[in-house]
């Protein structure tokens, strides 16, 4: 049997820091505990061919890289579109979260929508968090 590679431990403490993200909010997203996620990174866990498969899908680590070192570290170069979708969403709170996912599902049906039948308008989207007010910030008058 082959001596555990900890250099993949040290790799998760990487991505998880080019992020910018918590260990809180890294071990949610991949759904490990905190204290899990603190074990890896401390060299104390060792890591399953799971977990390093959910990590790659869920931030889109190329897997060589995260096994081995090599090559780069996201399968994909970066969107700037995208890296700033992602770090605003990521400011937000759950339920502001949902809000933003139920109206970017909105929009995507809107805009298919519109590409089948241009004249017509798409519903609004029916949902719960919709349909409750955003909650406003007062101006200073």
């Amino acid at each position: 049997m082959l001596d555990y590679d900890f250099g993949i431990n040290q790799r998760i403490l990487q991505i998880r820091r080019v992020l910018g993200y918590t260990q809180e909010k890294f071990s949610h997203d991949i759904t490990l505990s905190r204290s899990s996620l603190a074990g890896i990174e401390a060299n104390h866990r060792k890591v399953n061919d799971r977990l390093l498969k959910i990590i790659c899908m869920t931030y889109g680590v190329n897997e060589n890289w995260l096994k081995t070192g090599e090559g780069e570290i996201f399968d994909t170069e970066k969107d700037p579109k995208l890296e700033r979708i992602i770090r605003n969403f990521n400011k937000m709170d759950d339920l502001l979260q949902d809000y933003v996912l139920k109206y970017l599902d909105w929009l995507v049906e809107y805009s298919e929508t519109a590409r089948e039948t241009p004249l017509q308008v798409a519903p609004k989207p029916q949902s719960e968090t919709l349909s409750r007010p955003l909650p406003s910030k007062k101006r200073k008058k």
